[in-house]
């Protein structure tokens, strides 16, 4: 059960509001980090997420994750449109599983925030990392020298995960 689900499970639940808020936060801390709401997944959701986030990266040179009203993901994705690259954006606002691989990217980049832009295997950051890249003239090389399948660096990914 996600926090979502939870808190509504118990926003509806009868009982006192102190009943509900001791019940909540009971079932709710394991899923808790200090400063921010997380999700820890079950491991058959993370591993589909994973699978997910990997083939895509793979088979794309330029992958963007992405959320259809973000003004820093549109930005994103114009400046791959302005240098004519193909990249594949993935809008997580507009699928079921999309918290799972919002989740997900946050254990292997460190970061929540969309976007999440990969470019040849390997993630360069979000909006503003992509924006530095282009004004200095490093953007369009990365992708240039880049043909799928991209290589998938485990061990890239792997020390930032925890």
């Amino acid at each position: 059960m996600d926090w979502w689900e939870l808190t509504n499970k118990y926003l509806v639940s009868s009982g006192n509001d102190k009943t509900r808020v001791l019940a909540l936060t009971t079932e709710f801390l394991p899923f808790v980090r200090m400063g921010q709401f997380f999700t820890k997944l079950p491991g058959a959701h993370r591993e589909a997420a994973l699978h997910f986030i990997r083939n895509q990266v793979v088979q794309n040179c330029v992958v963007i994750f992405s959320k259809t009203y973000c003004p820093y993901c549109m930005k994103a994705k114009s400046i791959f449109e302005e240098i004519g690259a193909n990249f594949k954006a993935i809008e997580l606002d507009q699928r079921k599983d999309g918290d799972h691989i919002q989740n997900t990217l946050e254990e292997l980049t460190g970061i929540r925030t969309v976007p999440r832009v990969f470019v040849n295997g390997k993630c360069i950051g979000g909006a503003m990392d992509t924006h530095k890249l282009h004004s200095s003239g490093k953007l369009l090389p990365l992708v240039l020298r880049c043909s799928p399948p991209c290589k998938w660096d485990e061990s890239y990914y792997l020390h930032r995960s925890h």
